[in-house]
């Protein structure tokens, strides 16, 4: 048998990982958002993000043709890119929200029947 103990930190970050770039698309379908605020608000949602990961995310958003972005002037510094959801970016975050639905409703499901037995 093997001895391998389950590494719980792991599989809750690569839980939250899959779950970003919706997460994102989430956050933009509110408004036009600069970078900083994308990571404000899914940290304020307990969604802890890097620069790191959000910048590669964001790029890949946008060559699958879900965001698009615009330069806008700053008060304070250069000016910023502020990304939005295109028309193909409001009918994937509709989908993966119907997606999202049905497989919490499952999982609901699950659980429910796992806090009966236990």
């Amino acid at each position: 048998m093997d001895n391998k103990i389950f590494d719980m930190e792991n599989a809750r970050a690569q839980m939250r990982k899959s779950l970003l770039e919706y997460c994102i698309l989430l956050a933009i379908s509110q408004g036009e958002l600069y970078a900083s605020d994308i990571l404000s608000e899914l940290k304020a949602d307990n969604l802890i993000v890097v620069e790191g990961t959000l910048y590669p995310m964001l790029s890949r958003l946008k060559s699958d043709s879900l965001l698009e972005y615009s330069w806008k002037e700053s008060k304070a510094g250069p000016p910023r890119k502020y990304y939005r959801l295109t028309g193909e970016g409001k009918r994937t975050l509709e989908q993966l929200t119907l997606t999202w639905q049905e497989l919490t409703s499952s999982i609901n499901s699950l659980i429910k029947k796992y806090e009966k037995n236990n």
